[in-house]
């Protein structure tokens, strides 16, 4: 194997300018700046207690636990039902192309109209409570709840089609001979799904996890909308705070946000590390 020159190293750095620099500058540069301007006052003086705030004042810290909530509990709910829809998919059926197609609209529809839907259909008084009326049947509380069933219900809504999306690409990566091996060496089609199928799909699964759920715990539109007007996410907290020109607290709240994000990552690609790790020890 030949060294690398310093010519090659040169060539390789300039390849990697343009998208380097893209990243640097329309992202690097904004995410510095706010973190810069979250531990300053309005007199640009050094200070933390932007940080304080978030982690001392009740109804932050509600807020954070809100946003957590919000990003775990919409992310459960549409795995169980991605997972099977992605092994349906794989399946032949009549209309199968039609259905490939219509699950998918979702995406395109704003979250802001998704929320506007939910009320209409699920809200007391609505669509589904006036069908159910004459059966002298009435829907619990499903909009502006404790729980934000209708947080969750809408960001559901939202998240299947993205998240079948990348498990079916994920499930299709695996090599049919594998599948067809262990069936022939006596495993069931359960086995081979949960013991062959989901662990090579895994990378695939675990990405649509955590995409997910950082796109919904920094969700604003569906929380702000039928969310409930007392737990308040840190999303909808950090526009009040906008509009009260507070602008260093919206900074600190924003990075609260990613760093919550970001340590879910960094957990991630350490497992997924420990795990590649283990199963090289026990090739060998």
């Amino acid at each position: 194997m030949r060294p690398i020159l310093r010519s090659d190293r040169a060539r390789l750095l300039l390849l990697l300018t343009p998208g380097v620099g893209y990243l640097l500058v329309f992202f690097g540069w904004p995410l510095l700046s706010a973190l810069n301007s979250s531990f300053h006052m309005d007199d640009g003086s050094f200070t933390l207690q932007w940080y304080a705030r978030i982690f001392t004042r009740p109804s932050m810290l509600r807020g954070l636990s809100v946003s957590i909530y919000y990003g775990v509990a919409p992310v459960v709910v549409s795995l169980l039902a991605s997972i099977p829809l992605a092994l349906l998919l794989r399946r032949s059926f009549l209309g199968r192309k039609l259905f490939n197609g219509l699950y998918k609209l979702p995406m395109a529809v704003p979250s802001i109209i998704v929320a506007l839907m939910v009320i209409i259909v699920a809200e007391r008084g609505g669509f589904l409570d006036r069908l159910l009326a004459p059966l002298g049947l009435g829907l619990p509380k499903l909009v502006r709840d404790d729980w934000g069933v209708g947080v969750i219900l809408s960001t559901v809504w939202k998240q299947i089609p993205f998240m079948t999306l990348i498990i079916t690409s994920a499930f299709a990566a695996v090599p049919e001979d594998i599948r067809l091996a262990a069936r022939s060496l006596g495993a069931s089609r359960v086995k081979t799904f949960l013991f062959v199928e989901v662990p090579l799909a895994m990378p695939g699964i675990t990405a649509a996890i955590l995409l997910t759920f950082i796109g919904s715990m920094g969700s604003y539109a569906i929380p702000d909308i039928v969310g409930p007007p007392v737990a308040r996410p840190l999303s909808v907290l950090m526009v009040a705070e906008f509009s009260q020109g507070r602008f260093p607290q919206v900074y600190a709240m924003g990075m609260v946000l990613s760093l919550f994000a970001i340590a879910v990552l960094i957990a991630y690609y350490t497992l997924t590390a420990r795990i590649g790790v283990r199963a090289a020890q026990k090739d060998t």
